[in-house]
Parts: structure tokens; C-alpha cells; sequence
């Protein structure tokens, strides 16, 4: 049967999923889009995504690739998965690739977003939700410096879970993008590199807050980044704060965009 490789780009509400991956008995975002396929395709049909992102993280760009029916064209199949996806999943575009692509593989770069709130109103219910706030006073030039550090080519062995990368993996990434950014209420974390190690964006954040709320020195995150392990890191930042914004691929991988 002839198919077609498709890519989906996902918005998602982390809050009632187990993270990304499938795992038995437990409701998680790849999970709930491989029975809306099965559904259509009237087989059990793989959703690669492009990472794994933990419970209770958000996502407004997570790309997914699928292999379908060539009856499936992009749009068709985003309108139809819309049609029966849950309130907390929606697919934002669908474009259909060269057969050669591979969602996690592909992928160029990725870029995550972090909110803290410093305002009051951060406790509010309707913000809590999205934000993690922090009402201890920070002090933005040495949260400035802290994000500077992490561009660049580095090991992040310091900043991620221990074991979850093969022992051969050096836990290098290459940090493109890293900065602070005021918005009403309270500040967003941007940072964009070619790879992530697991809980590497809420590791870094929840230091660089401790740096920058007197808890740390500024020079522990140079530090950090020459440090064999994990064991000196500050403790994550909260899962519910964090975003999976957009994944870029080639785009001699691109046929039709829906």
C-alpha cells in the first residue's frame, strides 16, 4: 500500500498527561494520538515525536511524524484528528515530508520557553496553572549572566537526570539562543539549542533563579557545566511552567504544507 510521511505539529495541555510517551495504564499525549490514528487508519499506526516531554509539561510546537494511507493528504488528516482528539490536544499544522524524514532525528533545533511570575496575582488560579511564581526578589543582572553562560557548545551532564542518556553519551548540546525576557507579571526563559538532555530546561532554570535569588553564586553555573555529574544542581524548576515551542527541520524535507 502506497503511504505518506506526514509531519503534525501538536499544542498540548501537559496538565492530564503522563508526559509524551506511551506507558501502560497511564493517559500520555502519544498515547491519545495513536488511538485517534487507529482510529482513522483502521490499523495501530506509530506517532514518532520529536522528544519526550515529562508530565505536566506543555507544548505548543511538538512535531510528530506518522507514516499513513496515501489517502491521508496532510490536511485531510489534520481536520479528521481534530475532529477526535480531546479538548486538550489539538494539531496546529500538518505538512507532508519526504519519506526520509525522521521527527526526532530530523530535527535541526528546538526551542522551550519557561514562565516565572513575580508579581502577586502569579498565586492567581488563572496564572498558577502556566507560571511558577516566585515572590523572592531577583536580581536581573545575575539572572542575565547566568543565561549567558549556557550558550554555547557545552556538557550538560550537570543539568540532566543521571542514567537516562547511554553511557557513551557525552551530554553535549549546543546552546544557540539562552535569555530572560520581561512580560507583564513577571519574566519568560527562552532557550534554544540542537538537543535537550531529560529536565536539562528546569534544571537550569531552577539554578539560575537560585543564583539570581542569593541562594547561589554566579559562578556556579560556569561551574556546572565542567562538573561530572548532577549532584551540586539546583532541584528543577516545576514540570507545569515549561513549554515545548517549536522544532525546525531542513526544509528540503517539506512537500505540502495544510
Amino acid at each position: 500500500m502506497a503511504e505518506r510521511t506526514v509531519q503534525l505539529v501538536l499544542h498540548y495541555d501537559g496538565a492530564g498527561f503522563h508526559g509524551w510517551q506511551r506507558q501502560p495504564a497511564k493517559r500520555t499525549v502519544q498515547g491519545v494520538l495513536e488511538e485517534a490514528l487507529e482510529r482513522l487508519c483502521g490499523q495501530p499506526t506509530k506517532a514518532l515525536g520529536s522528544g519526550r516531554t515529562d508530565a505536566g509539561v506543555h507544548a505548543r510546537g511538538q512535531a510528530v511524524g506518522v507514516r499513513v494511507s496515501e489517502k491521508w493528504d496532510a490536511m485531510r488528516l489534520r481536520r479528521a484528528l481534530n475532529a477526535i482528539l480531546p479538548s486538550d490536544v489539538w494539531v496546529a499544522s500538518a505538512a507532508e515530508m519526504r519519506p526520509d524524514f525522521h521527527a526526532r532525528y530530523s530535527a535541526v533545533s528546538r526551542r522551550y520557553s519557561y514562565y516565572v511570575g513575580t508579581d502577586e496575582a502569579a498565586h492567581s488560579p488563572f496564572r498558577r496553572k502556566w507560571e511558577w511564581p516566585v515572590r523572592t526578589s531577583i536580581d536581573r543582572p545575575s539572572l542575565d549572566a547566568a543565561a549567558a553562560a549556557l550558550v554555547g557548545d557545552h556538557c550538560f551532564r550537570a543539568f540532566s537526570v543521571q542514567g537516562t542518556a547511554p553511557p557513551d553519551d557525552e551530554h553535549r548540546c549546543i546552546v544557540r539562543y539562552a535569555q530572560w525576557c520581561d512580560r507583564p507579571g513577571g519574566l519568560v526563559f527562552a532557550i534554544e539549542a540542537n538537543r535537550f538532555l531529560h529536565h536539562m530546561v528546569r534544571f537550569a532554570v531552577g539554578t539560575m533563579v537560585d543564583v539570581a535569588t542569593g541562594r547561589r553564586d554566579r559562578s556556579d553555573i560556569p561551574r556546572l557545566l565542567l562538573a561530572p555529574d548532577n549532584s551540586e544542581v539546583s532541584a528543577p524548576a516545576p514540570a507545569h511552567a515549561l513549554f515545548l515551542d517549536r522544532v525546525e527541520y531542513p526544509e528540503e524535507l517539506y512537500l505540502v504544507s495544510a
